[in-house]
């Protein structure tokens, strides 16, 4: 086994965004969902966009709407703006990923997706990787972006996360206007799908859509390369079955395990 494919990499269900629950006022990627995930004995993912002022905070969207009260643009607020900003219907604040990290305390693994915008712009990798050089428990990195996972691969020991599993987030399909990957023209698209970046990306891991299974790519990852393979996000019984046939662990929400 590689150093770079530890057993805990799949040896526990990943709450998706922590174990939240909107109605009882646990919003995902909050310190009340990191709780509940690790009274569960589940790993935890989480998300990670940049504040202005270039620290890694643990938010999914690049605006503030969804989730809290306010508006705009994450990137636009600095960090202590951030952390005044209460997640909607909830007691909890957006956190910095140090003090997610410090909260989590390496009780359970962590997965930590790094958000991009597709421009190249690796400040926001680097500052997740200083973060992960200085914590001492199971965390992994991992982004829909290859060059950002390439990058990280590149300086693993410049960066000092020789020995943190890096990951790929993927699908079969980058059609929809309204995702992320909207930003790239056809080509890039088809790279992505086709899991051309391999050779620059050489992922630990793979993390790969639930409602694409089965599917060639994570098929191949896991039987022909021996890349462990988890896969989101699960909510149902029908899609807990295709994922305990074609991967090695789920990334869920909700009581799908019960």
């Amino acid at each position: 086994m590689s150093v770079f494919r530890p057993g805990w990499l799949t040896s526990r269900a990943i709450a998706h965004r922590g174990l939240h629950n909107r109605k009882a006022g646990v919003i995902e990627n909050s310190a009340s969902a990191a709780r509940a995930a690790i009274v569960g004995n589940f790993a935890i993912e989480c998300d990670v966009q940049m504040s202005a002022d270039g620290e890694a905070v643990v938010f999914h969207d690049f605006t503030l709407e969804r989730l809290t009260g306010a508006t705009g643009r994450v990137d636009q607020l600095t960090t202590q703006q951030l952390m005044q900003t209460t997640l909607r219907n909830s007691a909890d604040r957006v956190m910095t990923l140090h003090d997610f990290c410090t909260l989590i305390d390496r009780r359970v693994p962590l997965f930590c997706e790094i958000k991009s915008r597709f421009d190249g712009d690796m400040r926001l990798a680097e500052r997740v990787a200083a973060v992960t050089k200085a914590y001492a428990g199971p965390m992994t990195l991992k982004s829909f972006d290859p060059q950002i996972i390439a990058y990280l691969n590149r300086n693993r020991r410049a960066l000092g996360i020789r020995y943190t599993p890096l990951g790929i987030v993927a699908q079969s399909f980058y059609d929809d206007p309204h995702d992320e990957w909207s930003v790239l023209d056809e080509e890039a698209r088809y790279g992505l799908a086709n899991f051309l970046h391999y050779r620059e990306t050489v992922p630990d891991f793979l993390s790969y859509c639930v409602d694409d299974l089965p599917d060639a790519v994570p098929f191949l990852c896991r039987s022909g390369i021996g890349i462990p393979v988890m896969t989101w996000t699960v909510r149902t019984s029908e899609q807990l079955a295709i994922a305990r046939k074609w991967t090695d662990q789920v990334i869920f929400e909700g009581s799908v395990l019960d």
